[in-house]
């Protein structure tokens, strides 16, 4: 017959329900108990270390003392981590039906009811609030009915019907005042001023706030304050009194941190990021609102995760970062949809209308600010019609349709009005109530003072201890000035050698970059020797040993009329080796003056091009000019040429037949123009990237085993720099290689006169 009763009562439940997850493994019960939540809670410790061994042992029968322990473990958890909550609800819940407790079903209900509130999941919240419910009537349980009645309250604040939240706290509020439970008055009062909040009535959410802390304060609750602090905090805010607000907002996130209160910090990271927002510090911002939003994915808080992501939306719209604002924005929206909560949804479209109207978006603005102040209408919430109706104005009038525009302007400067003359009420109660509070801090500390007092009098008694202590007090005091004066002494000479160490680091600074240039100097010097021995010697070897054929007869004249063009060719080459040496060695002097002249690009290019053609065609490589004719710059031509020549060689040098160099130029901006010389050959590996433009280069091999010095970038770079102009590569093994150099662009006008210096 009992046992049919509770059901009746619970009727809207489902046992089965209920008991799912209950007949988990030993094994997995035991992961739980081994400390799969290590808190620093003492209470939280000292209950599982009860609970242990009696449900470790499945022999003992389950008593009422052990499920209010899981219930109250349940309740311990609910702000630290909601899973864990759901876990020992459920298991109290299973327990409690086994031996037809009850309390211990109602209160593992309400646990329970809690945690899915926080998951967004209302339907099996309501079930579980209408369960405990009921059986806290049926069993005249007044205490635990008033704490249902307001966890039910804060449900239907979240969804936005705040005239029934309303009256599930004042019937809290009246049950506790009749217990004269002061505890359950502070949190009645809290919750008032919440759903007072939220309807644009500041004044009244202020005077239930205050009210709650004085409680929270005389009965020492730090937990409970700390929820007041934060909501003070957040009255302030709207009242763009930040200091203020922010100062609120500290208290309560050190009490939360200490209590370790999970959900509680969340919330203040959140308030101070939205503080630093409405400061324009936005990088700070998003520092909190990160910290926030990790905390609220661990514990899957529906309500505080779309409330965090229309925060970073509107963040990142003021940072102009429109598409992360509008992601951001999607997700509040998206949670606030599943999770049915309208206020949030306001929110989220307001912010949309918002990011909109910054990008000049007016229609999309326009669609989303309507449905926000539709939505704002039916919630009856002042601020939020307030900020949907100012986004609605000025999409209107983005879209031209400037009389709608006016008329909402209008709308708005009323709901405006209302608002800053409700805000002057607000900030008269507020300073008035912290008047009152303060006056009350005031009556402590004179009640301590007189406690004081009283303790002084007690030691005036003890004349010679008091003498005593003034003699030791002196004889401190003398240690003491003989200390300070040598430490003094010890100071001034520390700061003598500290002088003296900051010369000697700056003269070994300057010596060491003295013995550095030097160093670069030798490099140089070394690197030259081995230019002159390597690349002039084989061509000097070569033209020696053929008119040493020839004057031995060795050879016959025909086949000595053969091996000239050879032979020139190797001229040629070690010419223009030791003009471009020689130009470069030049450069390298302090009195080196570049002749800047305006000419067109195209010249040199063709001209480089039309010079290896014939050597790219040898070794089966496409050599294409994509470089247009009207294109000048302003630098030396000599210089140019040199670069353009080694940077085709190199192209040639490391490609392979059936490879393609393509050299481009386009203009960078209005004053520079960007050359590319690009091939499809073996490109270079990362580390060999790092290696280049450096003083030490170790040149390799081409495809067809040529050699060189490893100084033509070198060149190539100091040369482009002297023209005012960059240099740079990107390159990937096996795929090719890409050098591009910037220089200044030249005067149209005055090309054709400056000609003659390419024809130099």
């Amino acid at each position: 017959m009992f046992l049919s009763g509770i059901k009746k009562i619970i009727s809207t439940l489902s046992l089965i329900f209920l008991l799912t997850g209950l007949t988990a493994s030993a094994a997995n019960n035991a992961s739980y108990y081994s400390g799969a939540y290590n808190l620093a809670n003492f209470k939280v410790d000292s209950l599982r270390t009860l609970l242990a061994s009696t449900l470790a042992n499945k022999d003992n029968p389950t008593d009422t003392v052990t499920i209010n322990r899981i219930n109250k473990l349940a309740s311990e958890f609910i702000d630290v981590n909601p899973d864990s909550t759901l876990y020992y609800g459920k298991m109290a819940i299973g327990r409690s039906l086994a031996i037809k407790y009850k309390k211990g079903i109602a209160d593992g209900m309400l646990s329970t009811a809690r945690v899915y509130v926080s998951k967004g999941d209302y339907d099996k919240a309501k079930e579980n609030f209408t369960g405990a419910k009921l059986l806290y009537v049926n069993m005249k349980n007044q205490a635990s009915l008033g704490s249902c009645y307001i966890e039910i309250g804060r449900m239907y604040n979240n969804l936005a019907d705040y005239e029934l939240a309303s009256g599930y706290f004042k019937q809290a509020l009246d049950i506790f005042k009749w217990l004269k439970d002061e505890n359950g008055i502070a949190k009645s009062y809290h919750n008032m001023g919440m759903v007072s909040d939220n309807i644009g009535k500041s004044s009244y959410a202020l005077d239930n706030y205050f009210k709650s802390l004085s409680l929270n304060i005389k009965l020492h609750d730090r937990v409970s304050s700390a929820a007041d602090y934060n909501n003070i905090g957040e009255e302030m805010k709207e009242m763009e009194i930040y200091p203020k607000a922010m100062e609120y907002y500290k208290r309560a996130v050190k009490i939360w941190e200490e209590s370790k209160n999970v959900m509680g910090v969340s919330t203040a990271y959140e308030n101070i990021g939205e503080i630093l927002m409405a400061e324009k510090k936005y990088d700070q911002a998003l520092v909190y609102l990160n910290k926030s939003m990790k905390l609220t994915r661990e514990m899957d808080d529906k309500n505080g995760l779309s409330l965090l992501a229309s925060d970073f939306g509107l963040c990142y719209a003021y940072k102009q970062q429109y598409d992360v604002a509008l992601n951001y924005l999607a997700e509040a929206l998206k949670i606030a949809n599943d999770s049915k909560i309208d206020y949030n949804k306001a929110v989220a479209y307001i912010n949309y209308a918002t990011v909109y109207n910054m990008q000049k978006d007016y229609q999309k603005a326009y669609k989303y600010a309507l449905q926000a102040q539709d939505l704002a209408n039916k919630l009856g919430s002042l601020s939020n019609r307030t900020n949907a109706t100012l986004q609605l104005s000025e999409s209107l009038g983005g879209l031209g349709r400037f009389q709608e525009a006016f008329k909402e302007q209008k709308v708005y400067n009323g709901l405006k009005d209302s608002l800053k003359s409700d805000e002057s009420v607000q900030k008269l109660t507020s300073y008035n109530l912290e008047s009152d509070f303060a006056e009350k801090q005031r009556l402590l500390a004179a009640q301590h003072q007189r406690q004081d007092d009283l303790y002084q009098q007690k030691i005036q008694r003890q004349g010679l201890l008091s003498a005593i202590f003034f003699i030791i007090i002196l004889g401190m005091a003398a240690v003491l000035i003989v200390y300070y004066r040598s430490k003094r002494k010890q100071q001034k000479i520390n700061t003598i050698l500290e002088d003296k160490n900051i010369e000697v680091i700056k003269q070994k600074g300057d010596l060491n970059d003295q013995a550095q240039k030097l160093n670069d100097l030798n490099n140089l010097k070394d690197r030259l020797i081995s230019v002159l021995a390597h690349d002039l010697r084989a061509p000097l070897s070569t033209l020696r040993g053929l008119f040493s054929l020839l004057v031995d007869d060795t050879i016959s004249h025909e086949q000595f009329l053969e091996m000239i063009p050879q032979s020139l060719k190797k001229l040629e080459y070690t010419s223009d080796f030791l003009d471009t040496l020689l130009f470069w060695i030049n450069s390298q002097m302090e009195n080196f003056d570049s002749s800047a002249k305006s000419f067109p690009i195209k010249d040199v290019v063709s001209y480089e091009v039309s010079n290896y053609h014939e050597q790219a065609l040898e070794k089966g490589i496409r050599l294409v000019d994509k470089v247009s004719k009207n294109m000048t710059v302003a630098a030396d031509p000599n210089s140019v040429r040199i670069v353009t020549r080694n940077l085709i060689t190199n192209a040639i040098k490391f490609s392979r037949r059936d490879d393609t160099i393509t050299i481009t130029a386009h203009y960078q901006d209005d004053n520079y123009l960007l050359l590319s010389i690009k091939d499809t050959g073996v490109g270079m590996s990362e580390k060999q990237l790092n290696k280049l433009f450096k003083s030490k280069v170790d040149s390799g091999t081409g495809t067809n085993n040529e050699s060189g010095t490893g100084m033509g970038l070198l060149f190539c770079k100091d040369l482009i720099e002297k023209c005012n102009g960059k240099i740079w590569v990107e390159s990937t093994l096996g795929q090719g290689t890409e050098f591009f150099f910037t220089l200044p662009v030249g005067t149209i006008g005055t090309v054709k006169e400056e000609e003659h210096a390419l024809a130099s």
